[in-house]
């Protein structure tokens, strides 16, 4: 026993000092240590993705450090890979992605999913955009009356291309048949910009797709011609566009493109990440670059976003009810 009490206080000096020389490495350890992956659940070059690309550098900017946050594609499906995988994925904030409305909510009402909104923690929305109505600047459509009148005469001869199955672009479309009595035929892509290339390339009538990435194909030389936007009135992004409304067709639809993770972050890591998503959407530099791309902002912090999408939800769902719009 006195041999051992004597090789204690031998070490015990060792010991000490080991432990003080750890201890500042573990009070130094701070999120982030690695790089964030931000996936986005649609094709690299639409409105999401070009968003997701700006927005990853602010959020990095505002949390300070080494941060890096890497923007990662996940399209197809409208959405669901993406969104899956952001559910999925460990809940220890180096993974967050872009939610989209209504395909986050409505995807869960069309057929069996691994995801539903109430599934992530969500970090605040970005942009609000409305839905809009363009086709080829060589089209002999110059309204949405004229694109009407062919397309009830002529009974799916007008292809419309969209984001998906389910998606706002999709469901504005089938709000369209059923106010206007007429068909239109459906060909999804994987993201807006597939859409874009398919109306520049002839090989859909309609593009189906928000305001926002509209105007900023035309502002890159695509020669669109914009029929109508799904907003309440004119907004200032398009305010030589008129809405649907006013061309006798009471539909109003929008995607709100927000940032969220799995659910369960480290609450110290939550609130990090809550209040770089909101500096970022603060920041000048940030609204000058996304007022370039023509993104219409629209900041909600996690209470109120969490208010609209259930909002939005019981809309859908109602929605649904009266016309289901899973393709047959």
């Amino acid at each position: 026993m006195q041999r051992f009490t004597s090789l204690l206080h031998r070490l015990m000096p060792a010991l000490l000092l080991s432990a003080v020389a750890a201890a500042p490495a573990v009070a130094l350890a701070a999120y982030p240590e690695q790089p964030i992956r931000m996936i986005v659940a649609y094709a690299p070059g639409g409105g999401t993705d070009i968003l997701a690309r700006t927005a990853a550098q602010f959020v990095a900017k505002h949390l300070g450090g080494n941060a890096s946050v890497v923007v990662v594609n996940r399209p197809g499906a409208g959405g669901a890979i993406g969104f899956a995988e952001l559910a999925k994925a460990p809940a220890d904030g180096y993974t967050i992605g872009f939610i989209n409305t209504p395909n986050v909510l409505t995807i869960p009402m069309e057929r069996k999913s691994s995801f539903h909104w109430q599934d992530f923690d969500l970090l605040g929305n970005l942009v609000d955009d409305p839905g809009n109505f363009s086709v080829h600047a060589d089209s002999p459509y110059k309204s949405l009356k004229e694109l009407v009148d062919h397309a009830k005469a002529n009974p799916g001869a007008v292809s419309y291309g969209t984001t998906g199955i389910g998606s706002d672009d999709h469901i504005s479309a089938l709000m369209l048949e059923r106010a206007a009595g007429i068909k239109m035929t459906h060909v999804p892509f994987k993201g807006a910009a597939e859409v874009h290339n398919g109306l520049v390339g002839k090989q859909i009538t309609v593009a189906s797709m928000n305001i926002g990435e509209a105007l900023q194909y035309a502002k890159g030389g695509s020669a669109l011609r914009q029929l109508g936007q799904m907003s309440t009135a004119r907004t200032a992004l398009a305010p030589q566009v008129p809405t649907f409304k006013e061309q006798g067709y009471d539909i109003v639809m929008a995607s709100l493109r927000g940032v969220a993770a799995p659910k369960g972050l480290p609450s110290a890591v939550r609130e990090q990440l809550v209040t770089a998503v909101q500096k970022a959407a603060a920041d000048p530099e940030f609204q000058a670059k996304a007022a370039g791309f023509f993104a219409p902002l629209r900041y909600l912090p996690p209470p109120a976003y969490a208010a609209e999408l259930k909002e939005a939800e019981a809309g859908f769902r109602q929605l649904w009810q009266a016309m289901p719009w899973g393709e047959k």
